[in-house]
C-alpha cells in the first residue's frame, strides 16, 4: 500500500461559441436570464464539487475554438460544449473535437428541437457522448455531472 495521493484528475474544458457572450441580454425569452459569467460560475462549481478543475472559454472566431482543441490534447479529461450556431454549420468543428480523444458532452440552453427547422440537426451529436437541451444554463451542470461519471 502506498501514502501517494492520487493524481489530480485533469481539468474539464468548457467552451461555448458565438453569441453566447451575449446571455443575459439576447433574447431572454429564448435564453433567459443568466450570463455568460452566471454559466462559468456554475460549472466551476459543479465541478469542484466533483473534484475536478474547469477551464472555460468564448469565443465568436470558429478558427479560435478549432485552436483551443487541438491545444488541449494531453490536458483535459473532456470537454462540455455549446457550440451555438456552429452546431448546425461546421464540420470542421466535429473535426476538432475528435483530436483530444475525450468524451464530449453537447449543452444547448434552449430545446433547439421545439425551434426553428434548421436547428433540428446538430453535426456535433454525432460523436457526443451526450446532448442536452431544453434545461436552461442546469444543462452545463448535468454535462459536467455525465463527463465525470463517463471519465471516472
Amino acid at each position: 500500500m502506498s501514502d501517494a495521493a492520487a493524481p489530480e484528475p485533469l481539468p474539464i474544458l468548457l467552451l461555448n461559441g458565438p453569441n453566447l457572450n451575449t446571455l443575459g441580454t439576447r433574447e431572454p425569452a429564448v435564453y433567459g436570464s443568466d450570463t455568460l459569467a452566471d454559466v462559468v460560475d456554475l460549472a466551476e462549481r459543479t465541478a469542484a464539487e466533483l473534484g475536478y478543475g474547469l477551464r472555460a472559454a468564448q469565443t465568436n472566431h470558429e478558427g479560435q475554438m478549432l485552436d483551443w482543441i487541438h491545444e488541449s490534447v494531453g490536458e483535459i479529461s473532456g470537454i462540455v460544449i455549446n457550440p451555438g450556431g456552429w452546431t448546425h454549420t461546421s464540420v470542421a468543428l466535429v473535426d476538432a473535437l475528435v483530436v483530444p480523444g475525450v468524451p464530449v458532452m453537447e449543452v444547448h440552453i434552449s430545446n433547439v428541437h421545439k425551434r426553428e427547422a434548421f436547428r433540428h440537426h446538430s453535426y456535433v451529436s454525432s460523436i457526443a457522448a451526450g446532448v442536452i437541451a431544453g434545461y436552461g444554463i442546469r444543462g452545463y451542470e448535468f454535462a459536467i455531472r455525465r463527463l465525470v461519471e463517463l471519465v471516472g
